[in-house]
């Protein structure tokens, strides 16, 4: 009878309490790496990136933009912090964990909170890349609209006791929109900003 009530209990964790404590690990998981790497970039791009000082405009005699430059070197910066203290940040985030309670297996709000509850923690595996995204849009007559986004990749492993599962987080927000009065050449509309960014892997600190 032990050995029957034991195996029924393994097969039940298996099979209903696991999966879905881990969907609901998940989405907690999800949501409070999202809220820090969100953190992260706001704080970081709010002190450090100005416009003005990132994208400079060449201009010809008449004051028509004859090339627009990218800073890549400070951008890369600015990126490789936002992946090292997203890093850092997420990893404990991972060592302080979450608890899920079991009565969330009811999918009923009245008992969702209670009965014993199953630690959760998560490691950030890969690696945390971050990139940039420059898009160009007409605002009138020789008015462009110039948006930079940046965007941040991230693969988290979340651990429970008999089981792990993998998922991906990417956050992207908008960093810089200015109004650029003047004809703009194509080759400065095509500017691409795809060499900047940062890689980091996880096991660099």
């Amino acid at each position: 009878m032990l050995l029957l009530t034991f195996s029924v209990f393994i097969y039940t964790l298996d099979k209903t309490i696991l999966p879905t404590v881990i969907t609901i690990a998940n989405a907690e998981m999800r949501a409070k790496s999202m809220e820090i790497i969100h953190s992260v970039i706001l704080s970081e791009y709010s002190q450090n990136f100005n416009y003005d000082d990132i994208i400079r405009a060449e201009k010809d005699n008449l004051g028509n933009i004859t090339m627009l430059k990218a800073d890549t070197l400070k951008m890369n910066r600015i990126a490789s912090d936002v992946a090292v203290k997203s890093q850092i940040q997420l990893k404990k985030l991972g060592m302080q964990g979450i608890k899920v309670p079991i009565g969330y297996i009811t999918k009923n709000n009245i008992l969702a909170k209670y009965g014993p509850k199953v630690s959760v923690n998560m490691d950030p595996i890969g690696y945390i890349e971050t990139k940039y995204e420059s898009i160009f849009e007409s605002a009138g007559i020789n008015q462009t609209r110039h948006k930079i986004y940046v965007q941040v990749f991230a693969r988290l492993k979340i651990v429970l006791p008999m089981k792990s599962d993998e998922i991906e987080v990417k956050a992207e927000i908008p960093i810089a929109e200015t109004i650029i009065v003047g004809k703009i050449p194509d080759t400065s509309i095509n500017m691409d900003l795809n060499g900047a960014g940062f890689k980091l892997n996880k096991d660099k600190k």
